[in-house]
């Protein structure tokens, strides 16, 4: 296990080691400054240290307290805690020591930068052009090791994870170095602080790692490999790297912007083989496979950032707006822009009632509505939109950003009516996640600002302006008129002559001015075609029109007549019928084919 920390000098850095008794019980943690973490077989939360009975479930605490590990054992804990051998209960543990629960031993490390009070007897950079013209060394080994990483890329899954296989594989690459790390850093001033080091060393009593913070920086600043050796030991400075025995050190900057700030830092000592000395020549070959490692380890943190950043992109963007972004300046593209876009904006109906009923059942139902929001999101993806926003029960997607396509209002009813059908086929299935729930589609097609939209602290892709409220308000007035799918009239007059009949069809519903509204809409309805849904025949769709017509017109007994032919089922008459009704059969003296909508 490791741990680390950041002290009140904010440079130094913990490991706290865990070995059981066979190799494959050990791992590592990190851990906050102050924070309180529980240890036992299987604790509740915290760490567990599965592979030791003699371990409770819950077993000691363990705190960072001023640079020492404070380790306590719980009243719970069936057997005592062994520090120096000793049983104990509460106990402080410095870098280097160790402490024992059952067959498992703990042990601290401390990684601590130091910034060199004394210049090292010979400084070298190494220009990657240099580097090239050096020959590789030991190539049965390093090939060896090379042939392990594919293998100890696949078992990671975090740069932290990554980070200590190669230091471990470093050390097995290069036999002469005693230490090896990688480190993070987020700047490269002189009192820059690391962001992360994860590191491994050939000897496994060693507490105390101290890698130098200035050859790692200036490194960094000019990237380039840098190379450090010491002066023999009465001269040298004892508190550069691991200990005073060390005498060489250099590092080596990770390639490519993704990994700006990270670098491979390895030490040794010049005389760790018996009958030989390290000299510059061999180093330059060990910062030659060094520089190999760093440039492959770079290009794969690139490529898992890309996967991560495609992964999360796509649950909002589809395939062609994806390749769109990656074909361009991809924050250029995500800046704010004024452009016409077709909006979708679609609720769940019911979802107000079923709450209220739920009660216990509330996981549940968020379960369903869930569901209910990825038939939504689906649609939208499927006819590449992109999802702007999620609210509660309810989803926004709209078309025309990146760049606008001359089919994009065609899309989103596409998308309208797919997501209409799936929710209509689930509404009578008992059996499915979706039944008893409709749903409410409005689509509008104007002028909007699409892109980045937020604050400094959180940004979030969406669109701006009156054309996503009106595709809101469609969506509202969907259920006073009874049809499951409105559109207004830009979008109407652009789908009526292309949509197939086999895919959908269109039906004009009037003219209104919603409550607190200046202007009124002509709405048309967005049905399936006649074969998916055979509840509105076109002779009726044709009644309703007639209808419509005459009653624009004033004509109001007559179109009350020709309503009354259509369907019981056909809800989207009944509103036209109680306004007729309700005005004793005659329009108004100032009547001008404009219903203006009450609010409730």
């Amino acid at each position: 296990m490791v741990l680390k920390w950041r002290d009140s000098e904010e440079r130094r850095m913990a490991e706290l080691v865990v070995c059981g008794p066979e190799p494959n019980q050990q791992w590592r943690r990190h851990i906050p400054p102050g924070e309180i973490i529980r240890i036992g077989r299987a604790p509740r939360s915290g760490w567990a240290v599965p592979w030791d009975a003699l371990i409770s479930r819950e077993h000691a605490e363990v705190q960072m307290v001023s640079g020492q590990l404070r380790v306590r054992r719980l009243d719970s804990a069936r057997n005592p805690i062994y520090f120096q051998e000793a049983e104990s209960t509460e106990v402080l543990v410095t870098a280097g020591e160790q402490f024992r629960i059952g067959h498992t031993v703990f042990q601290l490390v401390v990684a601590d930068l130091e910034n060199d009070s004394k210049t090292p007897a010979s400084e070298r950079s190494f220009h990657p052009d240099e580097l090239r013209k050096v020959a590789f060394q030991n190539a049965d080994q390093r090939l060896e090791v090379l042939s392990k990483l594919p293998r100890a890329i696949a078992q990671t899954n975090t740069d932290e994870d990554l980070a200590s296989r190669v230091a471990s594989l470093i050390l097995e690459a290069i036999p002469t170095a005693e230490a090896a790390a990688v480190v993070a850093f987020d700047e490269f001033s002189a009192d820059a602080q690391p962001k992360m080091i994860r590191w491994d060393n050939r000897n496994d009593g060693l507490g105390r790692f101290n890698p130098s913070r200035r050859l790692m920086l200036k490194a960094l600043q000019f990237g380039q490999g840098l190379l450090h050796i010491w002066a023999d030991s009465d001269e040298s400075n004892p508190a550069f790297t691991v200990s005073g025995t060390l005498d060489w050190a250099f590092c080596m900057p990770f390639r490519g912007e993704t990994s700006r700030g990270w670098c491979l830092y390895v030490s040794g000592q010049k005389d760790s083989i018996p009958g030989s000395s390290i000299g510059e020549d061999q180093l330059k070959g060990d910062l030659r496979f060094a520089e190999l490692i760093s440039e492959f380890i770079g290009s794969i943190r690139h490529v898992r950032l890309l996967s991560k950043q495609q992964a999360r992109l796509s649950q909002f963007f589809s395939p062609t707006v994806l390749e769109t972004l990656r074909q361009s300046d991809f924050e250029k593209q995500l800046e704010p822009q004024e452009s016409d876009i077709t909006v979708l904006f679609c609720d769940v109906r019911g979802f107000s009632k079923k709450s209220e009923q739920a009660q216990q059942g509330l996981r549940e139902l968020l379960d369903r509505v869930s569901d209910a929001l990825g038939v939504m999101t689906c649609g939208i993806i499927k006819y590449e939109g992109v999802i702007a926003d999620f609210q509660g029960d309810a989803a926004l997607g709209f078309w025309g950003w990146p760049a606008p396509r001359e089919d994009d209002r065609m899309s989103a009813c596409r998308a309208a009516l797919h997501i209409q059908q799936e929710f209509q086929h689930a509404f009578h299935d008992s059996r499915h996640s979706l039944a008893g729930f409709q749903v409410g589609i409005g689509v509008a097609h104007g002028r909007a600002i699409a892109g980045k939209i937020g604050t400094k602290e959180q940004i979030k892709v969406g669109a701006f302006g009156p054309t996503v409220n009106l595709g809101g308000r469609l969506e509202g007035l969907t259920k006073m008129l009874g049809a499951s799918i409105l559109i207004d009239e830009s979008t109407a007059d652009f789908v009526r002559g292309q949509l197939p009949a086999s895919e959908g069809r269109l039906r004009r519903i009037g003219c209104f001015r919603p409550a607190g509204m200046s202007s009124e809409l002509m709405l048309s309805q967005l049905l399936p075609s006649a074969e998916a849904d055979p509840s509105v025949t076109d002779d009726e769709i044709k009644i309703y029109e007639s209808a419509w017509d005459l009653f624009a017109a004033g004509i109001w007994s007559e179109a009350l007549e020709k309503l009354n032919l259509l369907p019981e089922q056909d809800r989207v008459k009944d509103y036209l019928m109680l306004f007729i009704t309700q005005h004793n059969c005659k329009p108004p003296p100032s009547w001008n084919g404009v219903i203006v909508m009450q609010s409730k």
